[in-house]
């Protein structure tokens, strides 16, 4: 008898208690988007080198809340047009699976991802744009076309072909074409030829949408952000050519704009925006990995 109430009650517990193990041990589907999201990375990037992510936990925890994510490898320097050419086949194969693909792009990424999109609307159902140089950095400005771009060119073309070789990507590299595509001259260009999403004013929204594609942006204007990130000492030095200007240390506030302007100034520098370096960030803004998983979310409740 004993036994038998024992075993009652352990039914009764597991039968109350099943909805809650369930939703306890369901995966998450708050990043199901309808199609896959596609990430690119900016200059100097790639997919992994030796184990580390150039986006980094990124697409894992959005792969945990339900997302399909691909990420893409185009040269780590050259020109936005030739980024997009090598960034195009990819997204057509994914697109044959999927039908269309969610672009994300962080920095040079971003203008990569609008030339798809220019190209092939057919494929694309949004460009999020993540820290990137819609018009242009005056980083690059100060480069390209110094008495110091030759040596940059030299130093940064053997860097991105170490970078090309250790992550596999095949592609040849050309500092020179990469500083041209994000100066301000060679934006300006790039804007003529894909206008789409770019904001009217100087520092406004660009329409949401275009050609059945949705346009999103997001950046920031932190610098030093953590004592403990060696990374941004350089980019401490780098925000000096912005003078006063509000900025990651590569791009400005106001040129990271781009479509639906999400927020503009996170306390997040150019690498901390893509999770780099190793996770190291302000422990006082929002955890980069969270601003992508709301965007997904964002993404999937717009039905993309």
């Amino acid at each position: 008898m004993k036994q038998w109430l024992k075993a009652l009650t352990v039914l009764v517990v597991m039968a109350w208690s099943a909805p809650s193990m369930a939703w306890w041990w369901s995966p998450s589907d708050y990043a199901d988007t309808r199609y896959p999201i596609v990430l690119v990375h900016g200059m100097f990037g790639f997919d992994s080198v030796a184990g580390v992510d150039y986006w980094y936990g990124v697409a894992e925890d959005l792969r945990r809340e339900g997302a399909d994510v691909y990420t893409t490898q185009v040269p780590a320097l050259d020109s936005t047009i030739a980024r997009g050419e090598a960034l195009l086949p990819q997204i057509a194969s994914i697109a044959a699976i999927h039908g269309r693909v969610n672009l994300v792009g962080h920095s040079h990424g971003g203008p990569t991802a609008r030339y798809v999109a220019r190209v092939r609307p057919d494929l694309v159902a949004s460009v999020t744009t993540v820290g990137s140089p819609h018009k242009g950095s005056p980083v690059a400005d100060l480069i390209y076309g110094s008495p110091a771009e030759s040596l940059a060119a030299s130093l940064g073309n053997a860097l991105g072909s170490l970078i090309d070789l250790l992550s596999g990507g095949g592609y040849n590299q050309d500092l020179r074409s990469s500083l041209y595509s994000l100066t301000t001259q060679g934006s300006a260009e790039f804007n003529r030829f894909a206008p789409a999403g770019m904001p009217a004013s100087s520092c406004g929204e660009g329409a949401y949408a275009a050609n059945g594609v949705r346009f999103y942006s997001w950046g920031g204007t932190g610098v030093l952000t953590n004592i403990l990130d060696p990374s941004d000492a350089l980019l401490g030095t780098t925000s000096l050519a912005f003078g006063f200007s509000a900025n990651d240390g590569l791009v400005g506030r106001c040129s990271n704009h781009f479509g639906k302007v999400i927020r503009d100034n996170y306390f997040m520098n150019h690498l901390d925006e893509v999770n780099q370096a190793l996770g190291l960030h302000s422990l006082f803004e929002t955890d980069p990995k969270t601003v992508f998983r709301q965007q997904a979310n964002r993404l999937k409740n717009a039905g993309l």
